[in-house]
């Protein structure tokens, strides 16, 4: 079984809105349904469950019926942080979730999520025991020099680099030993973690997976406006294969992985 956690649980005070950001509407529909409806479609995910900010569920269940989000199967409380957040979620899933079943965390602020993003994302978990969404870095990256803030005399290859966001994919056995781990240790669950630098803290090997431009992060009033324009039919970039060099997709590509047993 596949099971979404789409985390919903911030208040979005940097955008400045009266509503939390997850909850402001484009073209009379919330921003957390565009994400939600984007798992609701997908063929390989059987259920979503929501970890949204207090206050708001009744609100989002209401939503979800007016909307035809079916799959929504649960609705709770998050934490004060991402990572109190997400591991509510994990571990409402304790007896729910079988030990080989496969959890993806995805941001509910990134609506723009596709269909081929989540599909190899569950691939390359399937395959390797988990999978995180990556893409390229392509820009340079330099070193703030020790001595002189405003000055640099170093830099890390790009090659070396990739952007990571979500969805994210565990097997469900791993990722709720490794939640009960960090918060039991205190070790990778500060407010700047996330499940996927939690998991490098405790020693896990991450898997890429493939990546979007496409999907943004909604964080300010301008991530808001370009999704806007989206919605009202501004074309943005496709998704774009994983790959080793962080050179333009043209170069070098990696291919999306295709596992159809997803």
């Amino acid at each position: 079984m596949n099971t979404a956690i789409i985390i919903a649980g911030g208040t979005g005070s940097r955008m400045g809105l009266e509503v939390p950001k997850q909850f402001a509407l484009i073209e009379d529909k919330p921003v957390l349904i565009y994400t939600l409806d984007a798992f609701e479609q997908h063929p390989s995910i059987d259920s979503i469950g929501v970890v949204c900010i207090a206050g708001w569920q009744g609100i989002l269940r209401d939503y979800a019926d007016r909307f035809g989000i079916k799959k929504l199967d649960w609705v709770i409380a998050g934490g004060q942080t991402a990572q109190e957040s997400i591991y509510n979620g994990v571990m409402y899933l304790d007896g729910k979730c079988g030990q080989d079943d496969t959890v993806i965390i995805h941001d509910g602020i990134r609506p723009l999520v596709e269909a081929a993003v989540i599909s190899d994302v569950l691939a390359v978990c399937q395959q390797f025991g988990n999978g995180v969404t990556s893409l390229p870095y392509n820009e340079q990256i330099f070193s703030v020099d020790s001595d002189d803030s405003f000055s640099t005399v170093s830099y890390i290859p790009r090659d070396t680099l990739r952007r990571v966001s979500t969805p994210q994919a565990y097997h469900y056995q791993t990722l709720a030993a490794r939640y009960r781990e960090a918060f039991e240790k205190h070790v990778g669950i500060s407010p700047s973690s996330y499940a996927n630098t939690m998991m490098v803290d405790l020693g896990e090997r991450l898997h890429f997976a493939a990546g979007s431009d496409k999907n943004i992060k909604l964080t300010t009033q301008d991530d808001l406006a370009l999704f806007r324009a989206y919605i009202l039919g501004s074309s943005l970039t496709t998704v774009a294969p994983i790959g080793h060099d962080a050179r333009p997709a043209q170069a070098d590509q990696m291919p999306v992985h295709q596992d159809q047993s997803v």
